[in-house]
């Protein structure tokens, strides 16, 4: 391990975990140190990143956790003058041609969509959207149906990623004085509780000196409610906190920046067959209601639970057998 020739990352702030562990690797079996002193450095560098990987919640192996903590927290030349660069927005052209009514279920959820989607298209007062719940329950596909709803009343979507977060006030510059109503779409969206990233988005949808364009809302998706990962040693690190109300507001903040938070729930079972036979029925498949039900429950036990993505991968099966048959 030649850190030594690292040319861009040096000087990282927890970098001394692997300078000692690199020194450690490099002389083990040395006649030229103390084999006590190796080991007590040894234990040393466990302890600092044992220590390390408490106050910011790594997880797995501990070790490459700690590796990608180093590599994405640190700032250097190459960093910063990639950060100094223009953004460039590309637009998607190739839109998923999905549309509300194809999503059976979950009509209430779908009406505060297109109830708070109508009103910013319209020019009136919106909100900021949240879809959270189970996976496979429609949250993305919602986005992209609302979309193409209002596609041809001048809506557009831009897509952006976790780690672009840091380039969302050059996206909105370059946007807010279109005549387009832009969405910026975030799919999946949840953070680790050593990620930053929330902070960049928590400052842009409200907080910032600037006020948030009026053609511009941030709709996104997650399968957390609280968006940052939260873990029981959270519950006793504010138990022995003084200020253990900041420490609670800090993560809850950015959820309540969502003025409007639509859940989407895993169906029972009498839901998800009905999901089945109604998009049996849209796609043509012929076969016995009973015999139907009983495949595409066999099918769920085996492919992911019951969810709406489930019974759309089962309609997709048979409809691939039905046409080979």
């Amino acid at each position: 391990m030649r850190t030594n020739e690292l040319m861009l990352y040096k000087n990282m702030d927890h970098g001394e975990i692997l300078r000692d562990m690199t020194f450690l690797i490099e002389n083990y079996g040395s006649e030229y140190y103390n084999k006590e002193d190796l080991r007590s450095l040894l234990f040393e560098c466990v302890n600092s990143l044992l220590e390390l990987s408490v106050s910011h919640g790594f997880e797995g192996t501990l070790w490459h956790t700690y590796l990608t903590f180093l590599l994405v927290n640190d700032e250097h030349a190459y960093s910063t003058s990639c950060e100094h660069g223009d953004v460039e927005i590309v637009p998607i052209t190739n839109i998923a041609h999905v549309h509300l009514d194809d999503l059976v279920g979950y009509e209430i959820a779908k009406k505060k969509l297109i109830d708070n989607t109508k009103a910013f298209v319209e020019g009136r007062k919106a909100n900021n959207c949240l879809l959270f719940g189970d996976a496979g329950t429609g949250k993305s596909s919602s986005i992209k149906a609302i979309l193409n709803q209002y596609y041809d009343q001048g809506l557009r979507m831009i897509e952006v990623y976790k780690h672009q977060f840091q380039d969302l006030n050059d996206v909105i510059a370059q946007i807010k004085n279109r005549n387009y109503k832009f969405i910026i779409y975030m799919d999946d969206l949840s953070f680790e509780e050593f990620e930053i990233e929330y902070k960049y988005l928590k400052a842009v949808i409200e907080g910032g000196l600037e006020k948030k364009p009026e053609n511009v809302l941030i709709y996104a998706t997650s399968n957390r409610r609280h968006l940052i990962r939260e873990t029981f040693r959270d519950k006793a690190d504010r138990d022995e906190e003084l200020h253990s109300n900041d420490t609670v507001q800090e993560k809850l903040s950015l959820v309540a920046r969502f003025g409007v938070t639509i859940y989407f729930g895993s169906p029972d079972k009498k839901e998800f067959q009905e999901i089945v036979r109604s998009l049996a029925e849209r796609n043509g498949i012929a076969m016995p209601e009973e015999q139907l039900l009983l495949e595409a429950n066999k099918w769920e036990l085996s492919h992911g639970g019951l969810s709406g993505r489930t019974a759309q991968q089962f309609i997709d099966y048979l409809s691939g057998q039905q046409a080979e048959g």
